[in-house]
């Protein structure tokens, strides 16, 4: 099962986000404009829209759009909750919070102080064949071990994550790439979203389901 797991091919989420940049309010160039200048700066503030805002707290990544705009399950609401929890209320992540329940792993994520979390949307487990994923579901030995595999402790910056990093399973996940562009683990998972925080992590949502070497 695991190397059919392997070689399942990773499903890219089509979604694209333009984050535009909040302009800074220009230095005034007389006092006699200090006023117009005042309001002006004030103004884009005001009129943020959620990709501004993202993009301004620092996520990347197409799939970045799929999260909701507010509420629980935005980023701001999910900057205010453990990570376990914050990911509940993220419709992009619902099969995650599925296997992390099935692997009773919601309290030992929800108190674990500053981990790096690669977290499989929706689509990357859709491409695994169901048989397989269910068998895994049911599997909390090998299931655990996996989902440790996504951890890694630490709360991993962009300019951190290249490199090689012992996962909370026992094994190491290499990190490839830079900027916004990142693969993570021998399938070449990339990173959809990523530099989400939550109370206790950095998340990095990735597009494919990785496995330990040993799994």
């Amino acid at each position: 099962m695991n190397t059919k797991l392997r070689r399942t091919g990773l499903a890219a989420m089509a979604l694209t986000v333009s984050f535009g940049m909040a302009a800074c309010g220009s230095s005034d160039e007389g006092s006699g404009s200090s006023s117009s200048s005042s309001s002006s700066s004030s103004s884009p503030s005001e009129s943020s829209s959620p990709s501004e805002s993202a993009a301004a707290s620092g996520e990347f990544g197409s799939a970045c759009s799929a999260v909701p705009a507010d509420g629980p399950g935005s980023f701001q609401g999910m900057s205010e909750s453990p990570v376990a929890t914050a990911a509940s209320n993220n419709p992009v992540l619902s099969t995650l919070v599925q296997a992390v329940t099935a692997a009773d792993l919601v309290d030992t994520l929800n108190s674990a102080q500053d981990i790096t979390v690669f977290a499989p949307a929706n689509d990357a487990f859709a491409a695994v064949p169901k048989k397989d994923l269910n068998a895994l579901l049911a599997d909390t030995a090998t299931l655990t071990k996996v989902l440790q595999y996504h951890v890694v402790p630490g709360k991993l910056a962009p300019e951190d994550l290249a490199g090689t990093h012992k996962t909370l399973q026992g094994g190491e996940v290499t990190v490839e790439g830079s900027g916004e562009e990142f693969t993570v683990g021998e399938s070449g998972a990339n990173v959809i979203c990523g530099n989400v925080q939550t109370a206790n992590a950095t998340v990095y949502i990735i597009d494919g389901v990785l496995m330990p070497p040993a799994a």
